[in-house]
């Protein structure tokens, strides 16, 4: 009964969403948080207080999410206006106007590296619009980003996923590193398959059939490195990858090495002086720099933008609020529950860089002081039924998480791990899956699942490090089916109502990743 009603509101929720005429996230996903702390109440015997300290701790966690989309909104906004969209559109249209390579350069490549330096969606965010400004449709945008945003998950934030989601685990360096490397091993094969199952959702099989040696060599120029730098590292492979393999994608495409010719004779070339394009792509430039500079720990600035040093304490009753020295909001024993949450204020990637480069852009570019007024009018009017799908979402996870080891997540990981007995390593990905789904963290997946995989590897005598990279892996693959990441891609695209289609487009993708995942980690054990 306990499994029933801890996956009852997921499998409510799903068929919501995806049946004919599906009810919008922003409702669905409130009303699912509803059934759940009735059922917290009703069954599992929660504290009334501590499930509403986890009510508070959602709606507090809601703002990394929501902040993250305002600053993408309101930058794509200001590329609108200061014409920097036109230019690049141009731009790319120069290198080569095919679109499979506009396709592998920004929805590959560049969300590639964007990944490896933030995370957070932001790779999503910020490449889906620059696709939509360049005429694709944003329906088709939407599914193929979340799909395209998967490899390079499990380094994403210079890693994050990895060295701090399995960091709880007592694990030595070597085995964060083993880890590291088979993850990395395993993302080298999907790349080979993932990428092209995602074109063939926004482009004909004919385009990627006659472009497919382009394909290929632009997934090989990021996968590559990507897979060599993980035998030595576990933070760099997503960033330096995707570095590489944006320049690399970019070269092929100007020389038209794999691209078919048939969109050179519709195409007429614009010059573009040179001072004009660097113009335009600075704001991506200082964009890029910013998020690189702050996320690269070695550098200093993390660790400020990081510090947790008091700078004064309030009590307000129904918690205790402090301020740190890197401006970090921290709410502490929420309705004296022992439940904390806090908000980075200038760590998460919304205010710094996207709110500090639309500034710097505005400056640069002489913007209107009516113009930039209206950007910002324009995008919190657009955040506000995203705030309350995500609010629905994040204070849901919250509710599932309660209970500790009796909690309804880990009573399906549990039940998932002793159906599958001797046969875990193929559904290891899918519990690492069902972590991302509820959280929309590769890191938070790990750190919810990992110490369940780490136990089933043990009791099983499966390779830990192994199946944790399967873990990781999952967790990666779960970004293209979960809630938050969905929410936020159709948010900036501006899709309406259509998370429960996006989920059934996605869902293969993500299924048919376990299963590669599965038929590599069998090979690695042989």
């Amino acid at each position: 009964m306990a499994l029933f009603l801890s996956v009852f509101p997921i499998v409510l929720l799903i068929w919501l969403m995806v049946k004919k005429n599906g009810m919008p996230s922003f409702i669905a996903l409130p009303l699912t948080a509803v059934l759940i702390y009735i059922l917290q109440l009703a069954y599992f015997g929660n504290s009334f207080m501590l499930l509403n300290a986890n009510i508070v701790s959602g709606l507090i966690s809601t703002l990394t999410p929501i902040t993250v989309i305002f600053g993408a909104i309101l930058f794509n906004r200001m590329m609108e206006v200061t014409g920097c969209m036109d230019v690049i559109r141009k731009w790319l249209g120069n290198i080569n106007p095919n679109p499979i390579a506009q396709l592998m350069i920004i929805g590959w490549a560049f969300a590639f590296m964007i990944e490896g330096a933030s995370g957070f969606g932001t790779p999503a965010a910020i490449a889906a619009p620059i696709l939509v400004g360049l005429g694709f449709n944003p329906l088709k945008v939407a599914i193929f980003a979340l799909v395209m945003n998967s490899v390079p998950v499990s380094f994403g934030a210079v890693g994050t996923p990895t060295w701090f989601g399995f960091g709880s685990l007592n694990l030595s360096t070597e085995d964060i590193a083993a880890i590291g490397l088979n993850t990395a091993i395993i993302h080298f094969v999907a790349g080979l398959i993932i990428p092209v199952m995602a074109l063939n959702l926004i482009t004909t099989r004919e385009e990627i059939r006659k472009n497919i040696v382009f394909v290929i060599l632009s997934v090989l120029s990021c996968t590559v490195p990507y897979c060599l730098l993980a035998t030595v590292n576990y933070e760099f492979p997503a960033l330096v990858g995707g570095a590489v393999g944006l320049g690399l994608s970019v070269l092929l495409a100007n020389k038209g090495i794999g691209l078919s010719k048939d969109h050179e004779k519709d195409h007429q070339a614009e010059h573009l002086p040179t001072k004009t394009i660097l113009k335009a792509l600075s704001p991506l430039g200082m964009l890029m720099a910013i998020l690189v500079v702050t996320r690269i720990h070695q550098l200093g600035i993390k660790g400020l933008l990081n510090d947790n040093t008091p700078l004064f304490k309030l009590p307000l009753g129904i918690f205790d609020f402090e301020l740190s020295r890197a401006l970090i909001l921290n709410f502490k024993n929420i309705f004296g529950e022992g439940v904390n949450d806090v908000y980075r204020t200038l760590y998460v990637p919304a205010l710094i860089p996207f709110v500090v480069t639309v500034l710097l852009s505005v400056w640069l570019f002489k913007t209107k002081p009516s113009d930039t007024k209206a950007m910002f009018g324009a995008t919190l009017k657009q955040v506000k039924k995203p705030f309350l799908a995500l609010l629905g979402a994040l204070i849901m996870v919250k509710l599932m998480l309660v209970g500790g080891d009796g909690s309804m997540v880990k009573i399906i990981g549990k039940e998932f791990a002793n159906m599958a007995g001797a046969y875990w390593m193929y559904f290891a990905p899918y519990l690492g899956a069902i972590g991302a789904f509820f959280s929309g963290s590769n890191t938070v997946s790990n750190l919810t699942f990992g110490g369940i995989q780490q136990q089933i590897a043990l009791d099983t005598g499966l390779s830990v490090t192994l199946v944790l990279a399967m873990q990781s892996v999952g967790g990666a693959m779960g970004n293209m089916v979960c809630l938050n990441n969905i929410i936020a891609v159709c948010t900036v695209t501006d899709v309406k109502n259509q998370e429960g289609y996006i989920i059934k487009k996605t869902f293969l993708p993500m299924f048919v990743y376990g299963i590669i995942a599965a038929v590599v980690a069998g090979l690695l054990l042989s």
